[in-house]
């Protein structure tokens, strides 16, 4: 003969299993939450000259990439990756990549180098004041 459950393992089963059901219909949906700053407002970086040229950096408390393709030409993108909303964790090969599942982002141009993303990452304005990076 099994016992029964006790009421507080009945009810933490059950706000288990709403909370797994909820997470699998936001996926399902293909709602993200945008992991982004909730401010608009521009935004410093640091120095400009931090950023190689021809290279790249995450800026991750601001979640941001910023890449200077060219001296002196500099170009921002969300570093929210567009597949499933997480977070690119470091630069390789001039590209942004994904730790879920692996999508890579150019970091020049913010087009998807390799999938399962689909979508390029948002582009953000940047510019240079006083040496300084502004995005936003």
């Amino acid at each position: 003969m099994s016992a029964s459950p006790d009421r507080r393992t009945v009810l933490r089963g059950a706000a288990l299993a709403g909370a797994v059901c909820f997470g699998a219909a936001a996926c399902a949906s293909g709602e993200q939450s945008s992991n982004r700053p909730s401010s608009d407002a521009p935004v410093e970086l640091g120095p400009a000259a931090e950023v190689p040229v021809g290279g790249a950096k995450l800026y991750g408390a601001q979640r941001l990439l910023v890449s200077q393709p060219t001296k002196g030409a500099f170009k921002c993108f969300s570093i929210v990756c567009t597949h499933m909303g997480a977070i690119l964790n470091k630069i390789e090969k001039g590209q942004g990549v994904c730790p879920l599942h692996g999508s890579r982002f150019e970091a020049t141009t913010g087009k998807v180098a390799q999938g399962p993303a689909t979508r390029p990452l948002e582009e953000v304005p940047v510019k240079v004041k006083n040496g300084t990076l502004v995005a936003g």
